[in-house]
């Protein structure tokens, strides 16, 4: 059996602890050691270390002292501000696509779409694939773009915005409409049409935002409601 690359290692624990928080199997608060995602996962200590540091960095998990790790909370004014940024620089980085995507990068993008398409007639254990891909999707976008700088920063952001993004789509059920959305985005891109393709990528991440925050707000009012009933 070939042995796996510590390279791959980490990329695979790190993807692993970041799907737990993503979907919930970790919620906001619970504590996390390495010697727990050891056991839970299979993998030794060091890529779990090297994970859970990198997770930190993303903003997804926050360190205690003596105590290990926290899963971060996720609040509605996070969640507006990371929306309104994505907003400015999706923008710019959608336009730079319409400007500077290569075939391969239109080649990719349908690619991505088509997989996306395929998976929404299958079996719902496919859905973080899905999630997964529709990430690409805006990953892929500012890489076309040609400003390194701008895409890195992207992707940070995107990372921020997962929990978020997951929440939107699996708590409000909106797959149908995310996958439309990313279609035509693509559309626009590859057809080089920059007044499209800003367009759609502005009302993609409004409707994003004002989703996850409505359902963060509304759940908020119920724990306030639920804290001030008196106990019987």
């Amino acid at each position: 059996m070939t042995p796996i690359s510590p390279i791959r290692l980490r990329h695979s624990a790190y993807d692993a602890v970041k799907s737990l928080i993503i979907t919930g199997q970790l919620p906001p608060g619970a504590r996390v050691t390495e010697a727990e995602l050891t056991d839970r996962l299979g993998v030794s200590r060091t890529p779990i270390r090297e994970a859970l540091n990198r997770l930190e960095r993303d903003g997804l998990v926050e360190g205690r002292a003596k105590s290990g790790y926290a899963v971060a909370a996720f609040d509605a004014r996070t969640a507006r501000e990371a929306f309104d940024l994505r907003a400015t620089l999706e923008v710019q980085s959608v336009v730079l696509a319409c400007r500077h995507a290569s075939d391969s990068h239109h080649h990719a993008l349908r690619a991505i779409i088509a997989e996306c398409e395929g998976l929404a007639k299958q079996d719902p254990r496919f859905k973080l694939r899905e999630f997964q891909l529709g990430m690409e999707v805006h990953r892929t976008l500012a890489e076309a773009g040609g400003n390194r700088m701008l895409a890195g920063i992207v992707r940070d952001l995107l990372d921020r915005c997962q929990v978020y993004v997951w929440m939107d789509l699996t708590a409000l059920d909106n797959w149908q409409a995310a996958r439309a959305e990313h279609r035509a985005l693509v559309e626009a891109v590859c057809a080089r049409d920059e007044a499209r393709a800003t367009a759609v990528i502005t009302a993609h991440i409004a409707d994003a935002r004002a989703n996850v925050v409505d359902l963060m707000e509304a759940r908020r009012d119920l724990r306030a409601m639920a804290a001030e009933r008196p106990a019987r």
